[in-house]
């Protein structure tokens, strides 16, 4: 699973939206699923960039552009995840932060 740290350089929303949008693109017709690390924001409160990409993630399930995301956390909290993780775990199970409710990492499954 190829990983992509989209906080690394501290990015605005706006070039980190940008920043999404180009890892879509690039990854989506190559992998089944990647790693995607926005971070949870300094306070650990939820930042922005995780919010916003969050939401661009919605709008792109509901387009058809990728088949689903699962954000990290949705393994330690009841957030409505279950069928996704449920479907696609055989694509995430490997991975180091399967079932560690990290609220920093969202996996984006095309």
């Amino acid at each position: 699973m190829k990983v992509f740290n989209l906080e690394r350089d501290l990015p605005t929303v706006s070039e980190a939206g940008k920043k999404l949008a180009q890892i879509i693109r690039e990854n989506k017709s190559n992998e089944k699923v990647i790693k995607l690390i926005h971070g949870y924001g300094s306070s650990g409160v939820g930042g922005k960039i995780k919010i916003s990409v969050q939401k661009s993630l919605r709008k792109r399930v509901n387009s058809g552009e990728i088949k689903a995301y699962i954000p990290g956390e949705a393994f330690s909290s009841l957030f409505g995840f279950d069928e996704q993780i449920n479907k696609y775990k055989d694509l995430i199970r490997n991975d180091s932060d399967y079932k560690k409710g990290n609220d920093g990492i969202t996996y984006i499954v095309f």
